[in-house]
Parts: structure tokens; C-alpha cells; sequence
């Protein structure tokens, strides 16, 4: 397995040709993304060649819209991974310009997909859309297809209590700090990323160091507070995040901290990754300092028991 960068007009290894391709941003790598890849690879053995991926970077709309545009809920690294264990031989990273964005579907289909690519089998979603303003639908590419010879397959949506798994969808569960629900559309507990800052080091003070998050490139849950878990050079911990404010110490500032259990050592400058588990409960303000404590004594006794189970 391999991944591969570079612009819409050159040719890519070719190890990634005369194979079965999926195109999409695919945010998440939730388990609709996964029932996908698992058709790519049975077309990619149909046709005898490699199962590819192609996605881009950075997000479209990060070039045409900036102000629509909302936080991802995987970096490109993490993405790369999640495609690569759901199937993927090759993921070919294609960098976005503006001249990309103008190509028209059928220029897209003609340019990239025929010539780069030399597909032979598609494999995309029923929702999916390519070329200038996505003015390319399944529709078009059933047609293109026909005329050119190549095989396709239209994966239907995945449902999930009726409803179609969806990035957005996992974005909403997010935002409201339901993180066990976008963990069961992910099939995997949220990961978020960030650099360890020094913050306040308020909590050394209390008994109860955390390590505080900075330079996040994507979605961060709902104010709460959650256990989670995180890997530290290789060893990982059970533990206690707050996302808020800290009103009992009048601080208004949103932050990200957790607190690592059974760790000791120094994560200054250290990029952590954090698994959301579940929630705890509401972040609050609480009348004293032993108060605080008190409650954050009961937070860990939850989030040990709750990373027990996973």
C-alpha cells in the first residue's frame, strides 16, 4: 500500500492504473465510506488491478466558499490510515487548484479519470458529484461510462436507524457532544489531534495536571466532560477531557483539556492524540475549589471504568 500526491495534470505511478477507482473527499472514513471500499476491492479483483482511491487536498470548499466551510473530522494523515485499513491498495492525494475546480465533468472524467487513471472499473456513492460545481451526477457518469466502456457500481447509502450515514451526520453528533453515537457512524471512538501547549498549569496546582490542546485541525466536540484515551510513545492511558470554558475559575477562553490517567512525565510541545469514548457530563461552575475537586475525583473514577469497557 502507497500513497501518492500531486496536480490533476500529471500522471501518477503505474501502480495505480488499469484498476478500480473511488473519487471523494471522504471525511470521517465513516462505515458508509467502508461498505464502499469493500466493493472497490471486490471490482478492483474483477478487473485485476489495484484498488484506488483518489481524494483531495485541501477541501474544495476551502478554495471556493472558505466561509461555508466547516472543520474535517480526520487530518489527511489519519484519512490515509482509516482508507488504507478499509481496503484501499493505493490512495492518490490530488492537490486542489483552481484550475482543477474549473475542469467541467466531462473534461474530469476524460482527463483524470481515462488518461491519468486508465480505470477500468468506478465505484462511488449515490449521492456523488464531480466536475465544476458537481455538475457531474451519477447520471452523468452511468452515461459516460456506457460510451467508454468501463465498468460501474453505485453503492446504495448505508442506514443506520433509517437514516444515511454521512459525514455531516457524524459532524452533528459532534458539535452536541454525542460522541458515542459518532463513534457507532465511525466504527471507531472520535480521534482528535492537537499540540500540547503550556496553558495555565492550574491543574498541577489541584492535583489533577492536564495536558491542554492547541493547533486542532479538526472538529472539536461539544462543550463537556468525556472520557477518553490517549496514546503517549506508545503506551496508552485512560482519561478525563474538558472542552469549555473553566468558570469556576472565571476563565471564559474555550480549551480542550485531559487529564492522562496513572501518567507522569512532561507532554509539552507532544502531539497527542485523543479518543472520545463518552460523555460525563455538563461543564459548570462549582463554589469552591474542594467542590471542583470532588467532582473531578467522581469524573475519573467514570472515565477509568468507561475506558475498561473499551
Amino acid at each position: 500500500m502507497a500513497t501518492h500526491s500531486f496536480l490533476w495534470r500529471d500522471l501518477p505511478p503505474t501502480v495505480c492504473r488499469a484498476g478500480a477507482i473511488s473519487i471523494g473527499n471522504f471525511d470521517g472514513v465513516h462505515r458508509g465510506h467502508a461498505v464502499l471500499l469493500t466493493e472497490l476491492r471486490r471490482r478492483a479483483q474483477s478487473v485485476g488491478g489495484p484498488a484506488v482511491v483518489l481524494t483531495f487536498e485541501p477541501h474544495p470548499l476551502q478554495i471556493l466558499r472558505p466561509e461555508q466551510f466547516m472543520p474535517v473530522l480526520t487530518t489527511l494523515a489519519d484519512r490515509v490510515d482509516y482508507l488504507q485499513a478499509a481496503g484501499a491498495d493505493e490512495v492518490i492525494i490530488l492537490r486542489i487548484d483552481r484550475e482543477l475546480l474549473r475542469l467541467g465533468a466531462n473534461e474530469f472524467f476524460d482527463q483524470v479519470i481515462r488518461r491519468n487513471l486508465g480505470a477500468r472499473a468506478i465505484v462511488e456513492g449515490f449521492n456523488f458529484g464531480f466536475g465544476r460545481n458537481r455538475e457531474g451526477t451519477v447520471e452523468t457518469l452511468v452515461v459516460l461510462c456506457r460510451e467508454h466502456d468501463l465498468e460501474l457500481s453505485v453503492v446504495p447509502p448505508l442506514l443506520v436507524g433509517g437514516v444515511p450515514v454521512s459525514s455531516s451526520r457524524v459532524r452533528d453528533h459532534l458539535m452536541r457532544g454525542a460522541v458515542r453515537e459518532a463513534a457507532d457512524l465511525l466504527d471507531r471512538p472520535y480521534r482528535l489531534r492537537g499540540v500540547v501547549g503550556s496553558g495555565q498549569r492550574r491543574g498541577r496546582t489541584i492535583g489533577f495536571p492536564t495536558a491542554n490542546l492547541e493547533k486542532m485541525e479538526t472538529v472539536v466536540p461539544g462543550d463537556g466532560v468525556y472520557a477518553v484515551r490517549a496514546s503517549v510513545s506508545g503506551k496508552s492511558y485512560a482519561g478525563a477531557a474538558n472542552i469549555g470554558p473553566n468558570p469556576t475559575f472565571g476563565e471564559h477562553a474555550r480549551k480542550v483539556e485531559a487529564h492522562l490517567i496513572d501518567f507522569q512525565g512532561e507532554l509539552y510541545g507532544e502531539t497527542l492524540a485523543v479518543d472520545f469514548l463518552d460523555r460525563i457530563r455538563d461543564t459548570r461552575p462549582f463554589p469552591s475549589v474542594a467542590d471542583l475537586v470532588k467532582q473531578l475525583n467522581d469524573d475519573i473514577a467514570a472515565a477509568r471504568r468507561i475506558a475498561a469497557t473499551h
